[in-house]
């Protein structure tokens, strides 16, 4: 696995072997997110437009944006809505905006019920289009409520002064008489083209006469993210983590899968390999226990990174793996026939297979089965034995582990004759005419320094 390229396979793998682990993990899941949306309370958000009438490029409608956002105008809504603790800091990170298209500025305001939502963004954008319109007058709060109308009234009432005053001017025909008049004139048309130039020339008339496109509407559905958004997406991390979790531990599985491997490992070649019937399950389930029984209930007991089990032949098929190992290891013998078959301890499949051994090896070759810990073995003595066979499963031990194991035969002055590699196999339903010896144990099984016996 921690070559293998991920595939859609390996996933479907952990999905079918871990169901029930992963079932577990997604209901927690949803519980966390469910949890979360207690402590965080609903939101609602509303949204007006207010429409920029003439012509704004991108950069000024950006600043637009700014100003509706900005601590003067949120500062002033705060003071219209005058809300029991809550101040402009407050509402200043309630309180979005942005350009839309066609010269429309789309101010959002979110509050913890609609109503609320609903006042906080209409006075926002009341109170942006009055201060909008108070920049564009350049002048105080009084001026700008006078704006161009008052700049036209004065012009017009400059005009009725400059009539005046050529009508009272002396009706004779003297030079100076004349030229009064002629100087008067040349004012007013001097003034009537300076206004109509103003006016033609400085569109912040049209700009500051910005309109808010009616009053928000008030919110029906929570914001984003809601309860159940937030509950469907605990589920689907803690999923997604336990995933992932089971990639990365498959990814950085150090132990041993390949024959080659396993005989580098323990110095010495394999003599072949045997089937057992049944599933491989996890070293650590050995033993009873709650922790056990937890392990087997959310199905953890049962490795899922390795392979299906194959559907296994009858019965004299398997036998004859057996009786083909024990040829093999009677050829590596020069005269004396007494081994000791070494198993690591907690592995189920190999010991099975040991004592399958043993029962058609029938005292030639004498096998002794000891069942040694991997962490720390400890092999018996060399006395009557010859030698020592090393049973194990695939894919369930380490190099180091196996090393260990070579050097503690070593120790003991075992030579390691050979390997035999273990697999699950799954049995076929009708059973053989002969039953098959799979329950036969070894005549003596020891852990560690153990005493004789044999086979």
């Amino acid at each position: 696995m921690s070559e293998d390229t991920i595939r859609l396979v390996t996933i479907g793998r952990i999905l079918r072997r871990r169901w029930r682990l992963l079932a577990v993990l997604t209901v927690v899941g949803a519980l966390v997110g469910y949890g979360i949306s207690v402590v965080f309370p609903p939101r609602y958000t509303a949204s007006a437009s207010v429409l920029l009438p003439g012509q704004w490029e991108e950069r000024e409608l950006l600043t637009q944006v700014d100003i509706a956002t900005s601590s003067s105008v949120v500062d002033r809504a705060a003071a219209k809505l005058d809300w029991s603790g809550v101040n402009g800091t407050d509402l200043r990170d309630r309180v979005a905006a942005k350009a839309a298209d066609g010269n429309i500025i789309t101010i959002s305001g979110t509050a913890e019920s609609p109503h609320r939502a609903q006042q906080l963004t209409d006075r926002v954008a009341q109170q942006f289009v009055a201060f909008s319109a108070r920049i564009a007058g350049g002048a105080t709060d009084a001026d700008a409520a006078a704006g161009p109308e008052a700049l036209r009234k004065k012009v017009q009432e400059t005009n009725r002064r400059i009539t005046d005053l050529a009508e009272g001017a002396d009706a004779g025909g003297t030079v100076e008489s004349v030229q009064a008049r002629t100087a008067l004139e040349n004012l007013r048309n001097s003034l009537e083209a300076a206004m109509k130039k103003l006016e033609e020339a400085d569109p912040a008339t049209d700009k500051a006469s910005m309109v808010v496109m009616g009053p928000a509407a008030r919110p029906t559905g929570q914001s984003p993210p809601t309860r159940t958004q937030l509950v469907v997406a605990g589920a689907l991390l803690f999923l997604l983590l336990a995933v992932i979790g089971h990639l990365t531990a498959a990814r950085m599985n150090r132990r041993l899968r390949t024959e080659q491997e396993i005989a580098s490992a323990l110095g010495s070649t394999v003599l072949g390999a045997v089937d057992v019937p049944g599933e491989q399950r996890a070293r650590s389930t050995q033993g009873g226990g709650a922790r056990a029984g937890l392990r087997r209930l959310l199905g953890t007991d049962t490795r899922w990174d390795v392979p299906a089990p194959q559907r296994s032949g009858d019965e004299a098929a398997r036998r004859t793996r057996y009786r083909r190992v024990c040829t093999r290891i009677r050829a590596q013998l020069a005269s004396a026939r007494r081994l000791l078959v070494v198993v690591p301890d907690g592995d189920e499949l190999a010991l099975r297979a040991a004592g399958q051994l043993v029962a058609e090896a029938k005292g030639d070759p004498v096998l002794r089965v000891v069942v040694v810990p991997a962490d720390r073995p400890v092999v018996p003595d060399r006395g009557a034995e010859s030698g020592a066979v090393v049973v194990l499963s695939a894919g369930s031990w380490t190099a180091e582990e196996l090393t260990g194991i070579a050097e503690a035969c070593a120790d003991a002055r075992h030579e390691i004759v050979g390997i035999v590699v273990a697999g699950p196999v799954r049995v076929r339903p009708a059973g053989s005419a002969e039953q098959p010896p799979d329950h036969a144990t070894p005549a003596l099984a020891v852990r560690g320094h153990a005493t004789g016996g044999s086979a």
